[in-house]
């Protein structure tokens, strides 16, 4: 699935196709917005954007796209008459201008909204702080891994949950606890507050390391991956060879080290 950091990338290839200029054909297929595309020809792009995994498309007749990929969606930008590198019958949205054709292939979700109202859409209301936004609330993404109905779940799960805060998915996921030296199966009431300060730091700094902007981990290209997709192989930090199992609310693996990141004694819930 892709995370905060690829939907930003998407958005900015969006943005530098779209931005200012005319909508001369749109079309959509499958469920959502396909009568009412339509009514994007003839519109200005005021460019394209993203909020943790949702990207969004405004347009200067008061609408924008919403989309979200989920597992298998992506987004291409084509010139003119160039071969596209997936079949017709798997896009889902195709825009076109006078150099560009941008097409989206196998998203899910795709609707036609009025600008002024996607803050109050209710997928879009109720996302925690932007790991990559300017204005990140670091100190309001600290309060929600705090609100008591996130306590007993663990961190691995917690992590991702983006009413907490938005961008984290899989591979974020790893990377940051491992980094923070934190075992998935920790659970949020068994960290205290400078645990849950540094895990929202390092999550944000890898998001932002990885899409390239400055960042306080010294990165200036997509950070290396320790443990995601490494589950048996030696840590690269120790050297010990990797667990996985999987996550209680996730059904997907999730790989740790046992050494850097050491189960506790009075850990509530483990790995299965």
């Amino acid at each position: 699935m892709p995370e905060g950091d690829a939907v930003y990338r998407f958005a900015a290839r969006l943005d530098d196709a779209l931005s200012g200029k005319t909508i001369v054909a749109a079309r959509a297929h499958g469920p959502g917005p396909v009568p009412q595309v339509a009514r994007l020809v003839g519109a200005t792009c005021l460019g394209a954007d993203s909020q943790g995994k949702n990207l969004f498309v405004r347009f200067d007749n008061g609408l924008a796209l919403r989309g979200h990929l989920r597992m298998y969606g992506t987004w291409h930008v084509y010139r003119p008459g160039e071969s596209w590198r997936f079949p017709e019958n798997q896009a889902r949205l195709v825009l076109e201008v006078d150099d560009a054709v941008v097409v989206n292939f196998n998203a899910p979700v795709i609707e036609l909204l009025e600008d002024r109202a996607i803050a109050y859409h209710r997928p879009i209301e109720a996302l925690g702080p932007d790991l990559l936004a300017e204005t990140f609330d670091a100190q309001e993404a600290f309060r929600r891994f705090r609100d008591p109905v996130h306590a007993s779940r663990t961190i691995g799960d917690a992590i991702m949950d983006q009413r907490i805060m938005a961008g984290v998915g899989n591979i974020w996921k790893h990377e940051t606890l491992f980094r923070c030296r934190i075992n998935p199966w920790s659970t949020v009431a068994e960290l205290d507050d400078d645990a849950i300060h540094e895990i929202v730091d390092v999550a944000r700094n890898l998001l932002l390391a990885s899409v390239h902007r400055p960042n306080n981990l010294g990165i200036g290209r997509r950070p290396k991956m320790f443990v995601y997709m490494r589950g048996g192989q030696p840590c690269l930090r120790c050297h010990t060879r990797l667990r996985r199992a999987r996550q209680v609310e996730d059904i997907r693996f999730t790989a740790w080290c046992p050494v850097c990141q050491p189960l506790r004694e009075d850990q509530a819930v483990r790995p299965g």
